[in-house]
């Protein structure tokens, strides 16, 4: 199972979610415009659902998300780009969290379970306090370089009022929940006039709750035609808690044109779509499933379609795999030297940085550590094609998703793995006796019980053939080398795709 989450402007969702896409259990809170804050609640939501059977976080986030390098690029009621949110909340949690925008969450859940089950081509527009929006085509989530589906963007009115994207006159502006208390208030009535009443007036013959009702609905109407002339969909669909009201009001704004009509119908999950697909996404990345087609309840829209740079072949990685203290470096420098590949290590990018700046706290050395790791990749991808490798890194601090986005950036089409680990008492010995060795920025002596707990659940990549190393036994490098030497003549390397297909583990 895993846990979903949902951030709207209004309320913060959480649901303990099975693999089926169940709700086992749910908690809110309120949402707040401080990102800490909301950091914080969604922690203390999460140590509420955890149990030990949680997998996996999927959080679905309001705004502009990088879906594959888990970053919030930027938002509008809510604007988590400052934080790293999936970052911070896996160190909080122990758990890995896989985040994307939280319409393309919603649509997830609605096409594995819900209204668009069966369909090919589908757009939801999700109306609350914004409007959000995605889009799906052959089944699967469309992207373009990264953040497409913003639908609640489109302009509806050059002239319009200022939108938080920095526009005017966009959908958002004119049809989201915030867009209707301004319709209600500026026609005269009071803030506790809700929607139902509105229609229930409005069925009386009150022609101000229609002028209302047809002033939320019409640019609506004009987003949607815009979006099917685009798109050609099968289904629009209308989520979010105001999309069944929103669904009634279009019948007061009928499509503007023969050519741009399309069926249009509220969605079924309610708000229960969000933490549902939050949920089902994270299973799917956890367990490490090939990209399927939508719907199935093991999804994976984290890839993006089209590549930004394409692959070049036969370029490979030695991925010397471990949790700090391990022994992979002196691993990796034994492979470096009896293969006679080069070797890069995260440590060697980072440590000169760390000297030259005078360290730092832990949030600037992950920070930095995170830059460290593209520097890495970014110098692999400058290598000869047929160049091997031997990349040193505790690869499970940065989500998978970011790995497979810097293999396939640099050219990396196979890999194979060096798993070095030992009991956490060892790591804990080793890490404390050279504490002084460290350049300031690295974590402390503070840190040696969460590396103990860290060592209990670490796991090896298994992305291609994997070679168990036991650091506290004698290394048997010719064993290594071998195997390495027989794994290039058989050329069974995992071939880069995210994430691998299920194959016998290759260990001695």
């Amino acid at each position: 199972m895993a846990i979903g989450i949902d951030i709207g402007g209004t309320n913060l969702r959480a649901a303990r979610i099975s693999g089926t896409g169940e709700i086992l259990d749910r908690i809110s809170e309120k949402s707040a415009p401080d990102p800490e804050l909301v950091l914080s609640r969604i922690a203390e939501m999460v140590r509420r659902l955890d149990s030990p059977e949680v997998a996996a976080i999927g959080i679905g986030v309001p705004g502009r998300v990088d879906a594959q390098l888990g970053a919030v690029l930027s938002g509008g009621y809510v604007n988590l780009a400052s934080i790293s949110l999936a970052q911070r909340l896996e160190s909080l949690a122990g758990k890995p969290v896989v985040i994307d925008n939280d319409c393309n969450m919603a649509l997830i859940a609605e096409t594995a379970l819900g209204a668009a089950k069966g369909h090919e081509s589908i757009v939801m527009f999700t109306i609350g306090t914004g409007i959000g929006g995605a889009v799906v085509q052959d089944r699967r989530i469309v992207r373009g370089k990264g953040t497409a589906g913003q639908l609640g963007h489109i302009t509806v009115d050059m002239s319009g009022e200022a939108c938080v994207c920095g526009r005017r006159g966009c959908v958002e502006t004119t049809s989201s929940g915030t867009a209707l208390g301004r319709h209600i208030a500026r026609a005269g009535l009071g803030p506790d006039v809700s929607v139902d009443q509105l229609f229930a007036r409005d069925a009386g013959g009150d022609t101000l709750a229609r002028g209302i009702l047809e002033a939320w609905a019409g640019p609506l109407r004009a987003a949607i035609d815009t979006t099917v002339a685009m798109l050609d969909p099968d289904l629009v669909l209308l989520g979010g808690g105001l999309g069944l009201a929103a669904h009634r009001a279009l019948a007061r704004a009928p499509a503007l044109a023969p050519w741009y009509q399309c069926p249009v119908e509220p969605a079924q999950l309610g708000d229960d779509a969000g933490v549902i697909g939050a949920g089902l996404q994270a299973l799917a990345n956890k367990a490490a499933v090939a990209p399927v087609s939508l719907p199935s309840a093991r999804l994976n829209p984290g890839r993006r379609a089209v590549p930004a740079r394409r692959a070049v072949p036969s370029r490979r990685a030695v991925l010397v795999n471990g949790i700090p203290a391990s022994g992979k470096s002196t691993v990796s420098r034994g492979i470096a030297e009896r293969m006679g590949w080069p070797l890069l290590a995260l440590d060697t990018v980072k440590n000169p940085f760390l000297e030259v700046l005078g360290g730092g706290d832990r949030e600037f050395n992950r920070t930095l550590g995170r830059a460290s790791y593209q520097a890495i990749w970014s110098v692999v991808g400058e290598a000869p094609a047929g160049t091997i490798f031997v990349v040193d890194a505790w690869f499970g601090f940065q989500p998978r998703q970011v790995l497979e986005e810097h293999l396939r950036r640099a050219g990396v089409e196979q890999t194979a793995e060096i798993w070095c680990h030992a009991p956490g008492e060892v790591l804990a010995e080793r890490y404390r006796a050279r504490l002084d060795q460290r350049p300031a920025g690295h974590p402390g002596a503070a840190y040696i019980p969460e590396l103990i707990e860290l060592a209990k659940r670490a796991e090896p990549l298994r992305r291609g053939p994997l070679f168990d190393v036991d650091t506290t036994k004698p290394i048997a490098f010719d064993a290594i080398t071998q195997w390495l030497q027989a794994t290039i003549a058989a050329d069974t390397w995992q071939r880069g795709r995210l994430p691998p297909d299920p194959q016998p583990e290759w260990s001695r």
